[in-house]
């Protein structure tokens, strides 16, 4: 993953738990105390390394963990230079779920060595709607959870998201969601 990536988790790790607190996590996971470079390419177990490592440190579930890392990216990466092309992806949350294999394609110009997931929508209703995660990295659907979360305050949505894990020929994640009831008079999916 990249390093914006990392630098996100230390982000989110000092703003809401404190400095002190972010050198333990990156100690635990046995990191040297230097700055991410943002464009600079890192093997994947860091990262994992560095939510293991929350997890201790923050005694939380590494479920916990990634889900308040996805809610923290949907802002995050706003701020961090990409708001005009989270914006141009879409006005609605099932266009902006739709584009975004082509916002990863537009990243990828930028950033060469990218491996994004790949996102489809089915099942669009009003109300609802099922994504489907492909993703070479385990474990990470509760990331997804999240960062659905995140982009649903993004939008004015109140939503539920169901996780459903799907086998077969090809093995892949499926979030049904769902706008709530007191939701769906401000907005639609």
């Amino acid at each position: 993953m990249y390093g914006l990536i990392n630098q996100a988790v230390e982000d989110l790790c000092r703003t809401k738990f404190g400095n002190a607190v972010w050198d333990r996590i990156r100690s635990d996971a046995g990191l040297p105390d230097e700055p991410f470079l943002r464009m600079e390419k890192y093997p994947d177990e860091i990262t994992y390394k560095l939510v293991g490592a929350a997890c201790k440190v923050l005694n939380l579930s590494a479920e916990a963990v990634l889900k308040e890392f996805g809610r923290f990216w949907t802002v995050y990466s706003a701020e961090a230079g990409y708001g005009e092309l989270l914006h141009s992806v879409g006005r609605t949350l099932p266009e902006f779920l739709k584009n975004l294999d082509q916002m990863h394609t537009r990243i990828q110009l930028a950033f060469t060595h990218l491996q994004p997931p790949s996102f489809t929508v089915s099942d669009e209703t009003p109300n609802s709607c099922v994504v489907h995660y492909y993703s070479e990295r385990p474990g990470l659907a509760p990331l997804v959870i999240g960062m659905l979360e995140g982009l649903s305050v993004r939008f004015r949505l109140e939503i539920d998201v169901q996780h459903v894990p799907v086998q077969g020929a090809r093995p892949h994640d499926t979030f049904h969601i769902r706008v709530r009831p007191a939701a769906a008079n401000k907005a639609t999916v």
